[in-house]
């Protein structure tokens, strides 16, 4: 009857009531008029279909009603993101019906859809999709505790009963679960954990992970199952392997990695054509499919890196132990050997499963310090031929790619440094020179050639993909950027890589290439994984995977199960492709969305930590450069990226905001201040705890 139910609602004009549904269904008996009601019930749960204040139904996707995620704001509005819509919905604080941050809602839109600005009412909260919050305990004299949550855009008012504290103490961090509502932004609730006291060094940062539901520790029988394996490469490890130990292989990375994924070989053939080695740990081989390892692999889908740790995607005895490519030992690995001319064309490639033993642990730095400044680290002697030889074909392939369409948004990193408690000292860009380049253009070359492998064979997948960007966000860039005097010559309706590189080297000599580099990265769509070859635009790639990290990154693990399962093991019936069409579904989109938590989480930690690390710089001058325009005030970045906002109402004049360009021009003194212009501020306020700067502008440069 659903179908039925669904099929009278889309073609009415208006809502119907149940005895008009009862009519139009030819319903005469209690049985089927039981079954209506039923039905109904179950299509308004499921957000299909409406029920009114004046009991009438009708069609969601036929009516002025949306369904979608709120993204709320601290100042207590809101903005709803609904599927297939581009702009998003403005709800204000009095409409904003108890939703709260990240809930699933059901709104009307109140304006009309012709206007620049969508407007609308929360109707009905559809799911609360957080159930827990993380949150600042304090007992009043009754022994009731109140969370103050660390997230202000979240306005719940959350007691806690007695007995269902914990036994926590006024100013521990804790996460709460949400318990009997008492009205509609006010709960019960207990306390379920207990993450340290506020002033206990590294609970700042444990509070951040716990709000993106990371898991910290690892689960018992996770723990039990790997204190069974083998921590050394066993003779019986080594059946229908190729022993590379004998090849010249060795790993670079950064000076504190201990979870290494990859190392490399290379040699020059006779032919004068490069043999690149690209050997990757094994990592499938001992994270079984199904195992009590496997499942937390895959519900975390990654490692998350921190400024003063990494939360593994594996337990340490694995990523840094017998999975990790440590020198001088025997490794199980999946090697990528390819074969390429002097134009960076793949002529030949083998992939196979190995054991390897690298012959060195090197470092970024002390590689660049061969290959840019030409001094040769103690221990590097043996092996300067080969990076000089490396640092040869990654130049020969990056060419390569920036021919076709590689695109280069060059833009920079922050690192920060900090003390013993985990207390920022220092702010410096990420260094990247050729040694971090030349892994990248071997690790995208292996990426591909394992990729097109699979695809080729037409066999279920996981790729990483990067769609074509949307042409509205391009045109409006475009616009933005005309608006600033700069016409971008001939054609650039299309939107191929080469088309967005061409752009770049447009703007690369202009003094706001730094800025308006980082917004054009903007206007790209995410890269995701999906079982689907859509292609990687950033990349001008036609197949992508990703094959190289395997401890860190959940897909990667899957790639090479899938390699062991199609070309080591050779099954490729019926069975095993059905069983993974299923299954590379749910593993891309818990991939993607375990990524998108991460880097969510990644970014706040570091937003904390600038903050903090401003705190101890009010007063002083900083030049940045007017990174951002609002109808709130400005946006400056510094040089070292700290970010920090010019507010409005610290201006001393009323500005005007012109959104189309961007500038804000003051009433009296008609200073105008434009996006990439730099100026000198003074840091007026920094809170760790709201995790904001504040600048004022004492001049422009």
């Amino acid at each position: 009857m659903r179908d039925d139910i669904v099929n009278v609602l889309k073609n009415s004009d208006k809502a119907l009531d149940i005895y008009e549904l009862q009519e139009k269904l030819g319903i005469e008996n209690v049985e089927n008029t039981i079954q209506l009601v039923e039905d109904l019930k179950k299509l308004e749960e499921e957000v299909v279909v409406y029920h009114s204040n004046k009991d009438k139904y009708l069609l969601i996707e036929n009516s002025h009603l949306r369904k979608g995620v709120m993204r709320a704001n601290k100042k207590g509005f809101g903005f709803v993101e609904i599927e297939n819509m581009e702009d998003d919905v403005y709800i204000s604080q009095e409409n904003m019906n108890g939703a709260i941050h990240d809930d699933i809602v059901l709104i009307e839109i109140t304006s009309k859809m012709t206007l620049d600005r969508l407007e609308g009412r929360v109707l009905k909260i559809i799911k609360r999709q957080v159930q827990r919050y993380i949150g600042e305990v304090s007992f009043d004299k009754k022994g009731i505790g109140h969370i103050k949550l660390d997230d202000s855009k979240i306005k719940l008012e959350i007691i806690i009963p007695k007995g269902k504290s914990l036994n926590a103490v006024d100013g521990h961090k804790v996460v709460v679960e949400l318990g009997k509502r008492i009205n509609n932004s006010k709960y019960e609730g207990e306390i379920v954990e207990i993450i340290g006291h506020k002033n206990d060094p590294g609970v700042d940062i444990l509070s951040i992970v716990y709000k993106y539901n990371i898991n910290v520790d690892f689960p018992d029988d996770v723990k039990e199952e790997v204190k069974n394996m083998p921590m050394e490469v066993r003779e019986s490890d080594l059946i229908n392997r190729r022993d590379l130990r004998d090849w010249e292989i060795f790993t670079i990375d950064g000076d504190d990695t201990k979870d290494i994924d990859d190392a490399i070989s290379i040699k020059k053939l006779s032919n004068g054509h490069y043999e690149l080695g690209v050997h990757i740990a094994d990592v499938s081989y001992y994270v079984k499919e199904g195992s009590p390892l496997d499942n937390e692999a895959m519900e975390r889908g990654t490692s998350v890196y921190l400024v003063d740790r990494v939360i593994p995607m594996l337990p340490h005895e694995l990523s840094n132990g017998i999975c990790s490519l440590n020198p001088d030992v025997s490794r199980l690995a999946i090697s990528c050997v390819m074969e390429f001319d002097g134009t960076g064309k793949q002529l030949n490639y083998e992939i196979f499963p190995s054991v390897i033993k690298s012959r060195m642990q090197m470092t970024y730095k002390k590689v660049n310090s061969i290959l840019v400044d030409n001094v040769i680290p103690s221990g590097y002697e043996p092996f300067e031929k080969s990076l000089r030889l490396m640092e040869e074909l990654a130049q020969i392939l990056r060419k390569a790619k920036v021919k076709r369409g590689y695109i280069d948004f060059e833009v920079d990193e922050a690192k920060i440094l900090v003390d013993e408690n985990c207390v920022p000292t220092e702010i410096v860009l990420r260094d990247r020179s050729l040694g971090e380049n030349l892994i990248e253009d071997f690790m995208i070359a292996a990426n591909e050639c394992v990729a097109t492998h699979i695809y080729f064979m037409n066999l279920p997948f996981i790729y990483r993909v990067h769609e074509v960007p949307k042409e509205e966000k391009i045109r409006s860039f475009l616009g933005f950027i005309g608006s600033l005097g700069y016409q971008v010559p001939g054609d650039i309706k299309d939107t191929r890589p080469t088309t967005m590189q061409r752009l770049l080297k447009f703007l690369k000599d202009k003094k706001e290439f730094k800025i308006l580099s980082s917004l054009l990265l903007r206007s790209m769509q995410k890269a995701v994984y999906k079982p689907e070859n859509l292609g990687h635009y950033g990349l001008a790639s036609k197949c992508y995977t990703h094959f190289t990290s395997p401890i860190r990154r959940y897909p990667d693990t899957t790639v090479h199960r899938l390699l062991h399962t199609y070309l080591f093991d050779g099954k490729i019936d019926m069975a095993t492709i059905r069983k993974w069409e299923d299954k590379l579904v749910y593993i891309a989109d818990h991939s993607s969305a375990r990524e998108r938590a991460s880097v969510d989480c990644e970014r706040e930690v570091e937003d904390m930590k600038m903050a903090e690390y401003m705190e101890k710089h009010i007063g002083e001058e900083f030049e940045g450069m007017i990174s951002s325009v609002t109808s709130f005030g400005m946006f400056v970045e510094l040089d070292n990226l700290i970010e920090g906002l010019v507010p409005l109402r610290d201006m001393n004049d009323f500005f005007h905001f012109d959104e189309e360009h961007m500038t804000l021009t003051g009433e009296r003194s008609h200073v105008k201040y434009v996006i990439g212009e730099r100026v000198i501020v003074k840091v007026v306020r920094a809170s760790k705890e709201e995790k904001t700067i504040d600048f004022e502008v004492v001049r422009k440069v």
